[in-house]
């Protein structure tokens, strides 16, 4: 399904009069999000560029006012030119996963206590420490399975601390939820993101909460992951929708902390940035062991896990 201009015009306008597009039936729910958060993309975009304009209006310099109003421009033409791109992979996911509404029922009572799916174990106390080498230098990653809950939708989640450091710079300091339902599928409930900057806290974006603000848990790893499964990790529109793609279950990977057989090969992306992939390597009984970014080829690789 495609949007056609008529209905976009209907749609600006709706959202502009606090309307939303009516929908025609249960099967037409993902095109329909698919077309509202376009609408939305667009607006943001003219939205944000009309503040930028004003903090411009600010400088007394005639030459860096000028300046900063073009920047302010330019950066509208490149945020519209990405709304198109992100409704495409949006209704991609829709030709594959179906027109229905994605509500997952979080019942408390069919989820049990830790993570021990061997693709995605969540042992307290370990601590996973990853490198990636590129251009900008050392990139170093320790996610630390911490001994501490939170309780989400009534549900008991694990509470891993995923820590970034470019340099030897902290530039990410993440907190993430997840948690195991009877039939051994890993669900992810959500994450405080905290983003640095020189040092400093510049954003908490791509936070979310599953059932804050109509978020919604997704499923991270499978019970029984099969090639060809697709589903989606995380579900916050504009915000973070993840989705991940079994591609194999026979992969060989080394890296420093070791050579291992019959690997989880993955292929996860998000809409929101549809030429951001990645692929992450899984083996049973450690985890994560590899994640190869398919736009730079970099590869963060597993070097060491501690035990507290």
């Amino acid at each position: 399904m495609r949007i056609t201009m008529g209905r976009l015009v209907a749609m600006v306008c709706g959202a502009s009069a606090g309307l939303s597009p009516v929908r025609a039936s249960d099967d037409d729910a993902c095109p329909d999000t698919s077309e509202s958060a376009l609408a939305s993309c667009r607006l943001d975009a003219r939205a944000t560029h009309w503040l930028e304009a004003g903090k411009c209006e600010n400088l007394a310099d005639r030459k860096e006012r000028r300046a900063c109003k073009q920047e302010a421009r330019e950066s509208r033409a490149e945020a519209i030119e990405t709304c198109p791109d992100q409704f495409d992979a949006r209704e991609d996911l829709c030709e594959v996963l179906g027109g229905e509404a994605y509500d997952p029922t979080i019942d408390p009572s069919n989820f049990v206590s830790g993570v021990d799916n061997p693709y995605f174990p969540l042992i307290p106390g370990m601590t996973y420490v990853y490198e990636q080498h590129d251009e900008k230098g050392t990139e170093r990653q320790e996610m630390t399975v911490t001994h501490q809950t939170r309780v989400i939708q009534g549900v008991t989640c694990v509470q891993i601390r995923d820590v970034v450091a470019l340099n030897g710079q902290v530039i990410e300091d993440t907190l993430d939820w997840y948690a195991q339902d009877m039939d051994g599928n890993v669900w992810y409930f959500g994450e405080i993101a905290m983003n640095f900057e020189d040092g400093w806290l510049d954003n908490i974006d791509g936070s979310w909460v599953a059932g804050v603000n109509r978020a919604k848990a997704g499923v991270i790893m499978k019970a029984h992951p099969q090639s060809g499964d697709l589903y989606r990790q995380e579900f916050d529109l504009g915000n973070a929708e993840d989705v991940g793609l079994v591609l194999s279950l026979e992969e060989a990977v080394s890296v420093p902390y070791g050579d291992f057989e019959s690997c989880l090969q993955t292929e996860d992306w998000t809409p929101i940035e549809p030429d951001a992939r990645e692929h992450k390597f899984y083996t049973p009984g450690v985890g994560q062991v590899l994640t190869v970014n398919l736009e730079t080829g970099t590869r963060l690789e597993l070097i060491d896990i501690r035990h507290d």
